[in-house]
């Protein structure tokens, strides 16, 4: 998890140069030797090393207690922004009367979008319709996709009912009325939580589809695993028991329990079973592009040679217009490239070309075309293809 903070933190300082900004990183008491790595690092980064894991919503609340700002952004550490995504949004706050919070277009590693961006609010039907496979069946109906809220167009802005704690920017005055994070959520529930108690207080959480950030998943949690199963759905009866109340609390935590036996069995004797999670680790690549600079390629294939591992290196595509150095063909014309050179993955190298232009690519490139991520100035390669599983690195040794 440290390399792929250490490129968050890298996009995060980027995007707030001209913007007057706390950054605060609490560390659960990892075991990655994140505190060693990050030494000399970010000096205006505040670290908060706690001795235990306290579980998001504790580790947040941490950080707020410190936070002098007008604005909190609760954001993950395996997200990486565009340098204009945070003027962006506080500029949609300053001109959007009753926004309370608001969340942004996530993609994961590949490219592809990612649908927990925006949600609606839990509820039996909801749950159910979910569950039973129906939302994916009808995966734009109002009715039966409310989960994901299908029917509301990814591209186009909307109000929304819930908003995901991977990135949640939210007006401070309203966490003084709300409160923040319920520690009675460990994990999973608590954005669910904030988000409602936001909309009881009579303000609006925004989803925007422009811009967009990359999330990349996976690098939390393990999510065919009892522990996820049981904090996912023991966070859901929390909720319930906390906002609902009668027959419908009844009847939703009757089908909670019916879901966590299915789930703990379908885990415990691997039915369905994918992939589980593993630590990130290297990984050879194969048919390879650099898309970025001449000193950018070097760097990267100083780290491959370093962490010796054997690349089919195809070329460098330049991001420049004025690029006379060797490359094999400019940015414009990269798909056609990846075609002609039967590429299956690239590298996307921050230097020259900015966060928002690499995201800007990413969700252009095939499915079929494996990407990987540098960020100038760090000595790793970060990649992480789905969001169920783990990413994997490559480290400059």
């Amino acid at each position: 998890m440290k390399f792929f903070l250490e490129h968050c933190l890298s996009s995060l300082v980027k995007a707030t140069t001209n913007i007057t900004t706390e950054i605060f990183v609490v560390d659960n008491n990892s075991t990655d030797g994140s505190k060693h790595y990050f030494q000399g690092k970010f000096p205006n980064v505040i670290f908060i090393w706690s001795k235990e894991n306290h579980g998001f919503a504790k580790a947040n609340n941490l950080a707020l207690e410190r936070a002098s700002g007008k604005y909190v952004l609760f954001i993950n550490p395996d997200v990486i922004v565009g340098e204009h995504t945070i003027t962006a949004c506080l500029d949609f706050f300053e001109r959007t009367a009753g926004a309370g919070a608001l969340g942004v277009k996530m993609l994961d590693g590949s490219g592809a979008f990612l649908k927990e961006s925006k949600r609606g609010f839990p509820s039996p039907a909801t749950s159910f319709f979910k569950l039973s496979g129906l939302s994916n069946l009808f995966p734009h109906s109002q009715t039966f996709s409310k989960y994901y809220l299908g029917h509301l167009d990814e591209n186009k802005d909307h109000v929304v009912d819930v908003l995901a704690g991977a990135f949640m920017l939210v007006k401070k005055e309203v966490l003084d009325t709300t409160g923040s994070f319920d520690e009675a959520f460990f994990m999973y529930g608590e954005d669910i939580d904030l988000s409602f108690r936001i909309h009881q207080a009579g303000f609006k959480n925004h989803y925007l589809s422009n811009p967009a950030i990359i999330h990349f998943k996976g690098e939390s949690t393990q999510k065919r695993s009892e522990s996820y199963v049981k904090h996912f759905y023991g966070a859901m009866i929390i909720f319930v028991h906390k906002h609902y109340s009668g027959f419908k609390a009844k009847w939703y935590t009757k089908l909670i329990d019916i879901i966590i036996i299915i789930k703990a069995a379908t885990v415990k004797f691997g039915v369905n079973r994918k992939k589980p999670l593993a630590e990130p680790e290297e990984t050879a690549p194969g048919n390879l592009v650099v898309i970025g600079s001449s000193d950018e390629c070097d760097s990267v294939l100083s780290i491959i040679k370093s962490a010796e591992i054997k690349a089919n290196i195809l070329g460098r595509v330049t991001p420049q217009s004025l690029d006379d150095l060797p490359n094999i063909g400019k940015i414009d014309d990269l798909n056609l490239i990846l075609k002609n050179y039967k590429a299956n993955e690239v590298i996307l190298c921050e230097g020259v070309m900015s966060y928002e232009n690499i995201i800007q690519i990413l969700s252009t490139l095939p499915q079929t075309i494996k990407k990987r991520f540098y960020s100038n100035g760090v000595s790793n390669i970060i990649s992480s293809d789905n969001k169920d599983i783990s990413g994997n690195i490559i480290v400059y040794n």
